[in-house]
């Protein structure tokens, strides 16, 4: 493998159709497409501040890497990364891409980041200012994870997340067999249009969650009291440890819940409209509520 170290490159092009380079602390200036075309880069406590550095590049490593605000868009249609205790403060991130693996990393900046991108691996990532994350990508494997950032994870399939901190309006919509477990999802209208989404030992919080949902469960999870209308139009099973503020109309399946606020019935249900609404009894069974559909 050859090694460069401790130099600067800037202008287009510098470094294309590389192969199996070791980059060494070096520094990519303004300009773009620095490594285009590459394969087998390794990058270590480098900083990239030209547009489009990695493009169509097959399997590099990025490690203790700074990518600067001028980096834009900087890895898209590539293959076979592993970035680990990096910091990318470029927006437009991670597009068109497959096999991904991101531990230790921080996006400050991760608006419209990680499109259409397949097999990904998120550990221990935070994530801001990050509107339309996700979107259209599919086998994502999240843990450790905190982001600010609205309409994420739409159009997604097949999302395993645990232990994380989702503050997002309008996540996971259209989404299609997405399980999240041990977190916290902040944000009005989750959920909306999915299909197969699991929620175990959550707490969600925000206005109208979960409606127009198709094959929904939650286990073990608790709602906030801002998350009034729920489960509108919704196929589901859900336990709840706590209250729910309020229902709105959910079309079949059960919920249980310690009690329920409002529950609103009226001619606008679907059919079949046969939910059950259910709380719990002194010895945690499941009795029917005051009002059943």
């Amino acid at each position: 493998m050859n090694i460069i170290k401790n130099t600067e490159f800037g202008g287009e092009r510098p470094l294309l159709a590389s192969h199996d380079l070791q980059l060494e602390h070096v520094t990519i200036h303004a300009g773009e497409s620095a490594l285009k075309e590459c394969s087998h880069i390794t990058a270590i406590g480098c900083r990239f501040e030209g547009k489009y550095p990695f493009w169509h590049v097959n399997g590099f490593t990025i490690k203790d890497c700074l990518f600067t605000e001028g980096a834009r868009a900087a890895l898209w249609y590539s293959q076979t990364l592993v970035m680990t205790d990096t910091r990318v403060e470029a927006p437009k991130m991670f597009r068109e891409m497959e096999n991904l693996k991101l531990e230790n990393v921080q996006i400050p900046d991760a608006q419209e980041t990680l499109w259409h991108c397949h097999h990904v691996h998120l550990k221990n990532v935070q994530v801001d200012n990050a509107d339309y994350l996700f979107m259209h990508s599919q086998d994502i494997q999240i843990e450790d994870y905190v982001q600010n950032g609205n309409y994420s994870f739409q159009y997604c399939r097949d999302v395993v997340i645990r232990r994380a901190v989702i503050n997002s309006k309008d996540a996971f919509w259209n989404t299609e067999n997405v399980t999240v477990y041990d977190s916290e999802i902040n944000g009005e209208y989750l959920g909306w249009h999915s299909k197969n989404l699991k929620l175990i030992n959550c707490k969600i919080s925000g206005t109208q969650p979960l409606c127009y949902a198709q094959d929904l469960v939650l286990e073990n999870c608790t709602m906030a009291d801002d998350g009034d209308l729920a489960f509108e139009y919704s196929s589901v099973q859900a336990t709840i440890l706590g209250p729910v503020h309020s229902v709105k109309n959910p079309r079949s399946g059960s919920i249980t819940a310690e009690r329920f606020g409002e529950i609103i019935l009226d001619q606008n249900i679907e059919a079949p409209g046969d939910c059950k609404l259910l709380v719990w009894d002194a010895n945690h069974q499941p009795k029917p509520a005051d009002h059943e559909i």
